[in-house]
């Protein structure tokens, strides 16, 4: 006789987003995996319609506060090309010096507040304080300066409206980027020493496999957050025009989120995998925190995103630095101007959790068409598949405590953005 049991897990803490998971489990063997999205569809993609392209840069940043900063470049980069607007140097650095900001906002914020604590076996980072608190004080302090760097180039700390078509409204002064570039510096030994903190961590392996892992290759040779080609990390590399026949999306009846496939199976985004495809251009400190941490483990292992998020802290301080000092070399640049009213753009940037597409058509100043993908979207259906190893894993070696705590951390590894909350994970036993 079959034994029936539920397990059920309110909430689901610590990821950014109303989502759940649910596991059912059938004479001790998987049945079925789902990470349900529960939030409603927001329909961006046809609020934009109609729109000029000024409009739809406002509005799009409005899916995700987190990543406000991350949407509003990419979607800059399609309504430019769209636009035939071609920006000068200094403003593209700008532009980097803008992202840098929120990727050491994020991955601060998950490194620290979200992911830590699994591993150091604490509830939340306020239980850490007790042991950690230098830890936990200069975390506060790196997010605070990510903080500031955002709101100096968007123009204030969430949706701001200072990146605009052709460059910004207002740039920081020569006193202003002196003072960034000298807490970038004052924060590196901190991320130096984040690095040493998880190197003496032991990752469990329950849930690994192998995947695919797919990022935006920069069109330079250094490392970056940009690009206009898809790298993948079975060799292969696609225009960033042709997205749509190698990231394919679909949905699911389980989920409001669509899904994503490369050849018909799940694959990865985020700092895993762009450190994965990238690490060998990494340089300084970041490539001394790779060398560190990175292992062969990393291609079956989604916990070591939790790492890769803490070599690109590294790298970004580094980065800033060096964005900054070029800046203070070049003039403050002129507002790029269209030179048409129609016409196709495809932008891509890696946004904190990995690649960010938005592709808009213009026809007379107006939007005909946009499509963005999300990588929450492209990495969804690898979440399942890894909570679904784990959970055949930890059942055939009969691993039963913290079972829910287990499938938890692969979810928040992942660092999803849904939106701003959290609901539930059920394991259902029958």
């Amino acid at each position: 006789m079959s034994k029936t049991k539920r397990i059920e897990i309110e909430p689901l803490a610590r990821v950014e987003g109303h989502g759940g998971i649910r596991v059912e489990i059938k004479d001790n063997k998987v049945q079925k995996v789902e990470v349900r999205i529960l939030e409603g569809p927001r329909l961006f993609e046809t609020l934009v319609l109609g729109k000029t392209p000024e409009e739809d840069l406002s509005i799009v940043p409005r899916i995700c506060a987190i990543c406000n900063l991350s949407h509003k470049f990419a979607a800059l980069r399609g309504l430019e090309k769209a636009l035939g607007i071609t920006v000068p140097e200094a403003t593209h650095l700008y532009r980097e010096l803008m992202h840098h900001g929120e990727m050491l906002e994020s991955h601060s914020l998950h490194v620290f507040f979200l992911a830590l604590p699994d591993f150091l076996g604490y509830d939340n980072a306020v239980a850490m304080a007790e042991k950690y608190g230098d830890v936990v004080t200069k975390a506060l302090a790196l997010k605070k300066f990510a903080n500031k760097v955002m709101r100096i180039m968007g123009g204030r700390m969430i949706h701001g409206e200072n990146p605009i078509l052709g460059g910004f409204g207002r740039l920081p002064d020569r006193k202003t980027l002196l003072q960034l570039k000298e807490e970038a510096e004052g924060f590196l030994p901190f991320a130096m020493e984040t690095i040493d903190l998880l190197a003496g961590l032991e990752i469990p392996d329950y849930m690994e496999r192998e995947t695919k892992f797919l990022c935006l290759k920069p069109p330079h040779d250094e490392y970056g957050y940009y690009g206009d080609v898809l790298l993948v990390s079975d060799g292969k590399e696609y225009p960033l025009d042709d997205y749509k026949s190698v990231i394919v999306e679909r949905v699911v009846s389980h989920s409001f989120a669509k899904r994503s496939r490369y050849q018909d199976e799940p694959f990865t985004v985020g700092a895993i995998a762009r450190v994965l495809n990238l690490g060998d251009r990494l340089k300084g400190k970041a490539r001394e925190a790779r060398d560190k941490l990175m292992n062969d483990r990393w291609y079956r292992n989604p916990l070591y995103n939790n790492f890769a998020q803490a070599i690109e802290m590294v790298y970004s301080l580094e980065d800033m630095v060096s964005v900054i000092d070029r800046l203070l070399e070049l003039e403050q640049p002129d507002l790029a101007r269209p030179t048409r009213q129609s016409g196709v753009g495809i932008g891509g940037v890696e946004a904190p959790r990995g690649i960010l597409i938005h592709h808009y058509e213009i026809e007379n100043g107006l939007t005909t068409h946009a499509d963005i993908i999300t990588p929450t979207a492209m990495f969804l259906d690898d979440v399942e598949a890894f909570i679904w190893k784990a959970s055949e894993t930890l059942l055939a070696k009969n691993q039963l405590d913290n079972f829910e705590l287990h499938l938890e951390m692969i979810a928040r590894a992942f660092d999803p953005c849904i939106s701003c909350s959290a609901h539930l994970v059920s394991v259902e036993f029958k």
